[in-house]
């Protein structure tokens, strides 16, 4: 089974190797662009399930939203953390979601989204696949939290990957 160079990552190693030598020298760009593909074509053989990103504008779409939602979490993260929260009482829990995702891509998508979103942490993927549990840092609203996951990231996910 042949397989392909993944242009992007083997430019990105490129120029790591010339940041890390700190020299644009011919020689150097052409041992760190054959040590890019080696390196590239040695990881591609370790991993036999290759991503199949279905929808690349939704997929970009995705990111502004998850940008978006970052900045709002480390708004409300902050106001807690500065007691700015008098309305309501402060309630840390964990949720339990049931999930539709089964591509393992989509899943480390939704994970690193899930926590780099502050006041969100995966704790866990239950070992079918089906629930997946997190911990909130102020569960008001447990239906709106699954509405949020399921609607606003595992349904792109879903189009994007499956």
């Amino acid at each position: 089974m042949k397989q392909a160079i993944p242009p992007m990552l083997a430019i990105a190693l490129t120029c790591l190797w010339l940041l890390l030598n700190d020299t644009l020298e011919p020689a150097h760009i052409v041992l760190g662009g054959v040590l890019a593909v080696l390196f590239t074509l040695g990881i591609a053989q370790m991993r036999p399930l290759q991503p199949k990103v279905r929808r690349l504008p939704l997929a970009i779409k995705l990111i502004f939203v998850v940008l978006i939602d970052i900045v709002r979490s480390n708004i409300a993260v902050g106001r807690v953390i500065l007691g700015l929260v008098r309305d309501h009482e402060v309630k840390p829990g964990f949720l339990d979601i049931p999930m539709q995702l089964r591509d393992p891509h989509g899943l480390a998508v939704l994970s690193m989204i899930v926590t780099s979103t502050p006041g969100t942490v995966w704790v866990a993927l239950s070992p079918d696949g089906g629930t997946l549990r997190l911990h909130v840092l102020d569960l008001q609203d447990e239906a709106g939290w699954i509405r949020l996951i399921k609607q606003r990231y595992e349904r792109p996910l879903l189009e994007i990957f499956e």
